[in-house]
């Protein structure tokens, strides 16, 4: 049973890795993806706002997930 602190502490290090860890592996490919496209557009600034939702939903989502596993 994946613990949910292990989770949300590798999607906040890397996006997706907690879903990958979860067994989201669709998931997880998307959210890095995703994530990795964005970070490319911070440089011209349009990217920061997406890069931080994808960031912050992927804790959420690999977080709450874990936990429905444990239940």
């Amino acid at each position: 049973m994946p613990s949910p602190l292990i989770a949300l502490i590798l999607s906040f290090f890397i996006p997706g890795l907690g879903q990958f860890y979860t067994g989201q592996l669709l998931k997880a490919i998307l959210l890095f993806v995703a994530a990795a496209i964005f970070a490319g557009l911070s440089t011209i600034l349009i990217g920061i706002p997406f890069y931080l939702i994808v960031w912050i939903y992927s804790m959420f989502d690999a977080y709450t997930k874990a936990k429905e596993m444990n239940t």
